[in-house]
């Protein structure tokens, strides 16, 4: 007699039980997705940041971006011309009369009218661009013996522009003010341009 083996009666099937070992580990797999993201995007930044720094301005343009003047040599009635971003700047230590003249200008007769209140921080310090505004040529005006013209200010002896004390067109072409750059007091006699 043979031993035959016996078949198993099927029956539903057997599904084994679920445990902590069997769950996928959700935290574990943000874990990996966060940290992934986070290296890639100092990987971006770093590969970047060299082409972004590369179009900021060199040093020596920083540099030429601001000025730095010491005010206080200058006596009353006295200018000096400083560079800024390569063109002259002017500064003129006004006297009273020139303050005076230059706030009793009737605004109607102005090409460009302005105010002398509206150019200057402290009255008697005047601080501009000297650089026509018609042509760009350079105005006399700032040393004693020059041409200041019929307004007391400066002329520009290209086309005969006449520019009075606080800088304003008078007479001949150009046709607008001498521009006044950004500058701050940062001591009584000492300014920052730019």
């Amino acid at each position: 007699m043979q031993n035959a083996a016996k078949p198993i009666p099927a029956g539903p099937a057997q599904v084994p039980p679920q445990g902590a070992a069997d769950q996928p580990d959700h935290s574990r797999r943000d874990f990996l997705t966060l940290a992934t993201g986070a290296m890639t995007v100092v990987g971006v930044a770093a590969f970047v940041w060299p082409f972004i720094n590369s179009m900021n301005p060199a040093s020596d343009v920083l540099a030429l971006s601001t000025t730095e003047v010491d005010l206080a040599p200058l006596k009353l009635g006295q200018a000096l011309t400083v560079v800024w971003r390569g063109s002259p700047v002017f500064i003129r230590h006004r006297t009273p009369d020139e303050i005076t003249a230059a706030a009793a200008v009737n605004l109607a007769e102005l090409r460009d009218p302005e105010t002398d209140a509206a150019r200057v921080k402290k009255p008697q310090w005047l601080v501009m661009v000297g650089v026509c505004t018609h042509l760009g040529c350079v105005p006399l005006g700032q040393a004693p013996g020059d041409p200041k013209g019929e307004y007391g200010g400066w002329f520009c002896p290209c086309h005969g522009s006449q520019y009075d004390t606080a800088g304003r067109i008078r007479k001949g072409p150009a046709p607008q003010n001498l521009v006044i750059p950004p500058y701050v007091f940062e001591t009584d006699t000492l300014i920052k341009i730019g």
